[in-house]
């Protein structure tokens, strides 16, 4: 029997591909934009790797803006860090 297929996301910022269990999710849906522990939340996602690299670039090169083609306010871009510092 072949091997199950792993399911691949790439991380909005590095733009590396990683299995998807190991992304942290955000996801913009009509409730607002919000880190997904499930990964089962309806809505647009985008994944984050969680990398020392890919937080320094995060907030300045506002990935979130582009992954949702919105304006996305600062406070949701902390709440977010704050998310992936804690699951860490």
């Amino acid at each position: 029997m072949p091997d199950k297929k792993v399911p691949t996301r790439t991380c909005i910022c590095c733009r590396n591909e990683f299995p998807k269990r190991e992304l942290i999710r955000v996801v913009k849906s009509q409730d607002g934009i919000f880190v997904d522990l499930t990964g089962k939340a309806d809505g647009r996602g985008a994944y984050l790797c969680g990398g020392a690299e890919c937080m320094k670039k995060f907030k300045k090169s506002k990935s979130l803006d582009r992954a949702f083609k919105i304006a996305v306010p600062s406070e949701v871009y902390d709440k977010v860090e704050e998310a992936i510092l804690e699951k860490r």
